[in-house]
């Protein structure tokens, strides 16, 4: 979820438009909104933020392990194994962490670019490529998926722990694992969601706007 690519700017002002002619302006709507979509819903993305996601669960899994040998150990020794365990798990997990909270910020941005873009007017021939239903399913599923396998893993597996058997820091170690899958996931369903939201919204659900377009420095409709 890195911000390699620059995002294309919002739409000129109506004042300053200065398309030639309808089709012109058509023509460069569909190619920004193909590269807001793809920038928001590709397949890419969604396993970009499944690798931040299990960088973190590495992470939280060296802490976990950490965790265990501070409640396990008896020596300096061990104490200090522990501690470097953690350091390297919150090595993994801040970057991460950063990352992610920088790609929810970075699809907020194009969010608005596609209310911006997609508001100009309505094409429905060129609209049909960006609805991407494939992708939106794969996001909307297999996020799904790991909200589910992240709540069993949150709440079932803590709840079937005994103390005689299992320790307090194996048990943080699921919950925090778990936590991490539910949120992972959690941002999935919600891209999902948001980008059939704006398919019905804007492609489908709104009236064309009466196109304004500035020609030779005059507006006309």
């Amino acid at each position: 979820m890195s911000r390699r690519a620059q995002l294309p700017p919002p739409p000129p002002p109506v004042e300053i438009r200065s398309w030639p002619d309808r089709e012109a302006m058509l023509t460069d709507r569909a190619a920004v909104l193909g590269e807001l979509v793809r920038a928001h819903v590709a397949p890419g993305r969604l396993a970009m933020l499944w690798l931040w996601g299990s960088i973190c669960a590495l992470g939280w899994l060296l802490v976990g392990t950490a965790l265990m040998t501070f409640e396990e150990s008896y020596d300096v020794i061990s104490a200090g194994i522990g501690v470097i365990i953690a350091a390297m798990g919150v090595g993994c997990m801040v970057p991460a962490v950063v990352l992610v909270v920088v790609g929810l910020r970075r699809d907020r941005r194009i969010r608005r670019l596609l209310d911006a873009w997609g508001g100009l007017d309505r094409d429905p021939a060129r609209d049909a490529a960006l609805r991407m239903p494939g992708a939106g399913t794969a996001w909307l599923v297999m996020s799904f998926v790991l909200c589910a396998v992240g709540l069993v893993t949150c709440f079932v597996v803590p709840a079937a722990a005994t103390a005689e058997r299992d320790s307090y820091s194996l048990v943080a170690l699921f919950m925090g694992l778990g936590l991490v899958a539910w949120l992972v996931g959690l941002i999935g369903v919600v891209k999902a969601f948001a980008h059939r939201r704006w398919v019905r919204r804007v492609l489908i659900g709104a009236p064309a706007p009466e196109p304004l377009i500035s020609v030779g420095g005059g507006a006309h409709r």
